[in-house]
């Protein structure tokens, strides 16, 4: 039996040890945290299983492997919502919608009528949007707890210090791996989270716009999360100027989040090597599976695998980097 340990227990780092548990290894977790909290930056993840929406400025293999992420958190047990992503503009911004509409093929033209179907409260509110059917949402942070607590069910150990331990390494520490992998940087991100009765989306909302684009996901018990800030920056704390800009954004969304109310801001550093795209690498008896970006819930099913394949199968993973 392999004996594998995983340093962290984000979103990298859990996929990592379901894959290692599927394969019936000895599995031990190691993070400061006893579970997942605001500590982490999956934490703040919007939970978007969005890859032909990310193709329009990702590279292919976002929108290749990402189309597997769904299936595979529904494996796990997370609950999976697929209806989808809606896409709009603003009137003003109609030439956003045309261009995003010829970067991302797989979606369907919808006009007032269509979008007011899928959408009923965005009725009377937009002229035209598109559909992306192939996409789906999930709670991020209830997908990190269930995943955790049906590893441990399984027969993986968490533990909170890392001793000194030896052997076969899977290093998903994401930004505090930096000191091995020194071309990590941090793109922070910013959220919010508001909480309205008076307006219900079935789908996650992308609304275009050249300054400020946002997107807006719904979750249960009437809460929405507003997110797509994306700052060249470790920093850790919201600014001012982009939570402003998301909560003006989603109130021109619908006017009824201007009376929602204002559960939490918040904001982390995605860690993210100079191409934005994930690396799989060794050093001795340590694998680094890191650099997601703003990828995590999307690429971390594939990029376990890949990780988990090369350790087991000796099969070089296509995310494979010369250190």
């Amino acid at each position: 039996m392999i004996r594998a340990r995983v340093l962290g227990a984000g979103v990298a780092g859990l996929c990592v040890a379901a894959e290692l548990a599927g394969r019936g290894c000895d599995v031990t977790v190691f993070d400061p945290s006893p579970r997942p909290g605001p500590h982490g930056c999956s934490w703040w993840a919007g939970g978007m299983l969005a890859p032909f929406c990310e193709g329009e400025t990702a590279d292919e293999p976002v929108v290749r492997l990402g189309r597997q992420a769904a299936d595979w958190w529904a494996r796990q047990g997370v609950t999976v919502t697929r209806q989808g992503t809606i896409v709009l503009t603003l009137n003003r911004d109609r030439r956003e919608l045309d261009r995003f509409a010829r970067r991302v093929p797989q979606h369907a033209r919808l006009d007032a009528a269509g979008l007011a179907a899928l959408e009923p409260d965005l009725d009377g509110r937009f002229d035209r949007a598109l559909h992306v059917a192939g996409e789906a949402h999930l709670d991020p942070r209830g997908a990190l707890a269930h995943l955790r607590d049906r590893l441990e069910q399984d027969g993986v150990t968490f533990v909170t210090e890392t001793g000194d331990a030896q052997g076969l390494t899977f290093d998903c520490r994401g930004l505090a791996a930096r000191d091995h992998l020194p071309d990590l940087r941090g793109v922070k991100g910013e959220m919010a989270v508001l909480r309205s009765r008076d307006i219900h989306l079935n789908r996650p909302v992308r609304l275009l716009h050249p300054r400020f684009p946002l997107y807006v996901v719904p979750r249960a018990d009437g809460l929405f999360m507003l997110g797509a800030t994306q700052i060249e920056s470790d920093n850790r704390k919201p600014g001012v100027r982009s939570v402003l800009e998301l909560l003006s954004a989603a109130y021109a969304l619908h006017p009824a989040f201007g009376e929602a109310e204002l559960v939490e801001i918040g904001a982390d550093a995605r860690p993210a090597f100079p191409d934005n795209l994930p690396r799989i690498s060794r050093q001795g008896d340590t694998i680094h599976v890191n650099g997601l970006f703003r990828h995590g819930f999307l690429l971390a099913p594939a990029l376990a695998q890949m990780a988990v394949g090369m350790a087991c199968d000796d099969i070089k993973p296509e995310f494979w980097h010369e250190d």
